[in-house]
């Protein structure tokens, strides 16, 4: 194997697909490029972008994860699940660990009765405009140029959450991209357009930053529930039911979100410099 090949594990939850690299320490190589070609589903292993898997000098590992354009992430809840998995797998952890990423140490768990499934404590929502980052007020607030209401909230990403009639139609393809890039986010956002079945059910469709629409997004489904309690639509927990499945999401202090894990594949990708 060539020393620029690239050595890959190809993990999904709920079909929101990674690429992993195990690696023993940082490297030199252009990684933001590799997460674009590597990604790409005609010309690459095809993936919702790629994730690192590293040492960390305080937690059980450290996490860096790159979008499908090549652009860095702070954490995804269905990338951590496959983390955790990956290391309970390979006898690096017992059932719990704490993971490193760019939104701060993340606590896993896998499912002692399930371990295809792990529970993961994604911290307290931030709802504040300054830690999201946006311009919008605090609550519900709508997108100047754009006929559309939501909440603004973090997960350690920005999010905005729109809530639609169950029987609407919804604009993911058309305003996903426009509001990703709306001038009221400095660091662009994810897109969440959810529907509210029962206080304790909601339908979701997500436009990921830096990706487009995905079957899945743990930290989307996080902050909907969030978003929806706060607007009086549901309880503290329910099912986020997405494209490629169902999420267990819970609100106390913390948000806790449960859904499976599983390894796809694994190979080895063939850098040609491009």
């Amino acid at each position: 194997m060539s020393e620029t090949d690239v050595p890959f594990i190809k993990m999904e939850g709920l079909g929101n697909d990674y690429i992993y690299v195990v690696l023993d320490r940082p490297d030199g190589r252009d990684w933001p490029r590799l997460a674009r070609r590597m990604s790409d589903r005609h010309f690459g292993v095809g993936a919702d972008g790629l994730i690192q898997i590293l040492p960390s000098h305080t937690y059980d590992a450290r996490m860096v994860m790159y979008n499908a354009d090549g652009s860095e992430g702070e954490m995804c809840g269905n990338g951590i699940r496959c983390i955790a998995k990956y290391l309970h797998d390979t006898g690096r952890i017992r059932e719990k660990a704490v993971i490193e990423t760019r939104a701060g140490p993340i606590g896993v768990e896998v499912v002692a009765e399930n371990p295809t499934r792990v529970r993961v404590d994604m911290g307290a929502p931030r709802l504040r405009p300054d830690e999201i980052p946006t311009l919008l007020r605090e609550g519900p607030d709508s997108l100047e140029g754009l006929d559309i209401e939501g909440w603004a909230v973090s997960m350690g990403n920005p999010h905005f959450i729109s809530f639609w009639r169950a029987d609407e139609e919804l604009p993911v393809a058309r305003l996903g991209p426009r509001i990703e890039r709306h001038p009221a986010f400095p660091e662009r956002t994810n897109v969440e357009f959810a529907q509210i079945l029962d206080e304790e059910h909601i339908r979701l469709r997500v436009w990921e930053r830096g990706t487009g629409e995905t079957m899945a997004c743990g930290t989307g489904a996080s902050a909907t529930l969030v978003a929806a309690h706060l607007a009086g639509l549901t309880g503290e927990r329910a099912v986020i039911s997405l494209p490629g499945g169902d999420l267990e999401v819970e609100w106390r202090d913390h948000v806790f979100l449960t859904g499976p894990a599983r390894e796809a594949f694994r190979g080895t990708y063939i850098d040609d410099g491009r």
